[in-house]
């Protein structure tokens, strides 16, 4: 899939418009200082006053933001030129110091030239990625010495069903790229857009392993039987902010989280 990243940069900029409007991202609210950070990253991220954080593939920095309102030094990066666009719009009127560039996360060693002490991403991210040993590698890059990377996301075991969940429909393992077209978007299933997009299944095993290869110690590791968005098709709240899928109760997780630790200086 060579033109992967064009496919999918103009399935994320179709979405930026209907996310900004959707309820899922409660802009609104967002502008008056409610978080967009869960517990489940809140937990790991501790006292983040005066540390530097580079967000990788940011969407329109919510969290990027969020991460700033709480004293950090915040860098969000993201594929989708619209998204940029809005977060820098978002910052603004938020008041925050938040800087954002535009680029696949490939390509950031060529276009950024900083260290940071905390590496962060989350929720439906490394599925946009071919190639996770390259992943790891531009963690690596980007962290200072004793650095950390911290990472919240839909655990693989979700990606397996069909969108109804009645089936395993894919592969748990990264066999092959998933070329697809979808109606609507997460944020907002009636939403009037239709995109084309390309995505990986990444196995934990396929995480873990690359980012060990490439000098991260791994610190925790979390698995979660519930996720903070409702972002599936069928989903209830069973508590406030948590959501299961309802056939499956707690018997699958839905979200796993990390800490690893940079250990050398490769």
């Amino acid at each position: 899939m060579e033109n992967y990243l064009e496919i999918n940069k103009n399935s994320w900029n179709a979405k930026v418009e209907p996310h900004l409007k959707s309820d899922f991202y409660f802009v609104d609210e967002f502008l008056k200082g409610r978080t967009s950070l869960n517990s489940i990253e809140l937990e790991l991220l501790g006292d983040i006053k005066n540390k530097s954080i580079l967000h990788l593939q940011c969407h329109f920095g919510q969290d990027s933001i969020s991460l700033s309102r709480m004293g950090a030094k915040v860098t969000g990066i993201d594929l989708s030129d619209k998204a940029i666009e809005a977060g820098k719009d978002l910052a603004r009127q938020s008041g925050t110091d938040t800087e954002f560039i535009c680029s696949d996360v490939y390509n950031l060693p060529t276009v950024l030239d900083q260290k940071f002490d905390i590496v962060y991403t989350s929720y439906g991210t490394i599925g946009w990625l071919p190639d996770l040993e390259k992943w790891a590698g531009v963690i690596n890059h980007f962290l200072k010495p004793e650095g950390k990377f911290i990472m919240a996301e839909f655990h693989p075991v979700v990606w397996m069903f069909d969108d109804d969940f009645t089936k395993v429909a894919y592969n748990y393992f990264n066999e092959k790229p998933i070329v697809e077209t979808y109606e609507g978007t997460y944020a907002d299933q009636s939403a009037p857009i239709t995109q084309q997009y390309v995505m990986w299944n990444h196995s934990l095993a396929e995480v873990l392993d690359n980012l060990i290869k490439k000098g991260m110690q791994l610190k925790t590791f979390q698995e979660f039987d519930w996720s903070p968005y409702p972002c599936f098709r069928h989903v209830d709240e069973f508590e406030k902010g948590k959501w299961r899928i309802p056939q499956f109760g707690n018997k699958i997780p839905l979200v796993y989280a990390l800490m690893a630790q940079k250990h050398n200086l490769r």
